[in-house]
C-alpha cells in the first residue's frame, strides 16, 4: 500500500476549503470500515484514506504547517496503513459512563491481546496490539489500541470467493463473536489487500 507523503496532503489553506466536502467523503467511506463488538468494543479498521484525514484534522488543530512537523506526523500516521497482506485497526472500547469506563478498563486487562479475526473455518489471527508503545499498565487497559492482523495469502484469496469472516474478542470478562459481518465491510477490508 501506498504511504502518504507530503505532496497527498492539502495545505492548511486547501483543507479550510476541502475540509467539509472530504470530511463528508471519509465519513461515508468509514461507514463500512467498522465493527461493533458487543455494546463496549469497536474496531474501526483503517486504510489511506481514514489516515489522510487523520494526519490532515492533526494538522488542522495544530496548525502544523511546516515540513519538519508535516513529515512527525506522517511518520507518526502512516504506520496505520495496511501493508497489503493485512488489516489495521484502531481498537476502542466504549463506556460512555466515566465510573462504569473506569471499573471496566481494569477488569479487562489484556484484552487488546484476545482480538481477532477468523476467514472461513481457518484458524483465527490474533491482532498484535500496540507495535508502537505499550498501552496498557498492571491496574488497566487503555481505552484505545491499535492492531495489526496479519492474513495469510491463502485465507486472502479464499475470502475474495467467498466472503466469510467473523471477528470476535476472547477475553474472560469480554467474549464476544460478530458473524455476521457485512459483504460491504468485507469488501472494503478486502481492498487493504493486493
Amino acid at each position: 500500500m501506498n504511504k502518504l507523503t507530503r505532496q497527498d496532503l492539502y495545505s492548511l489553506e486547501q483543507y479550510a476549503v476541502a475540509r467539509k466536502t472530504f470530511r463528508d467523503k471519509v465519513l461515508a467511506h468509514k461507514k463500512y470500515r467498522q465493527v461493533q463488538i458487543g455494546d463496549h468494543a469497536c474496531l474501526y479498521f483503517e486504510d489511506r484514506l481514514t489516515i489522510q484525514y487523520q494526519i490532515q484534522e492533526m494538522l488542522r488543530v495544530e496548525r502544523i504547517f511546516e515540513a519538519e512537523g508535516i513529515e512527525e506526523e506522517l511518520q507518526a500516521y502512516n504506520p496505520l496503513i495496511p501493508d497489503g497482506d493485512n488489516w489495521k485497526a484502531t481498537f476502542m472500547l466504549e463506556y460512555t459512563d466515566i465510573e462504569e469506563r473506569r471499573v471496566a478498563l481494569a477488569q479487562l486487562q489484556g484484552i487488546e491481546d484476545s482480538v481477532w479475526v477468523q476467514i472461513a473455518d481457518f484458524d483465527k489471527i490474533y491482532g498484535i496490539a500496540n507495535e508502537d508503545l505499550e498501552r496498557s499498565t498492571e491496574e488497566k487497559t487503555s481505552a484505545v489500541h491499535f492492531m495489526r492482523f496479519q492474513l495469510p495469502k491463502e485465507q486472502i484469496a479464499l475470502l475474495h470467493e467467498k466472503p466469510l469472516l467473523k471477528i470476535g474478542i476472547d477475553h474472560k470478562n469480554y467474549k464476544q463473536c460478530v458473524d455476521n459481518i457485512e459483504e460491504r465491510v468485507i469488501s472494503s477490508l478486502l481492498e487493504d489487500t493486493n
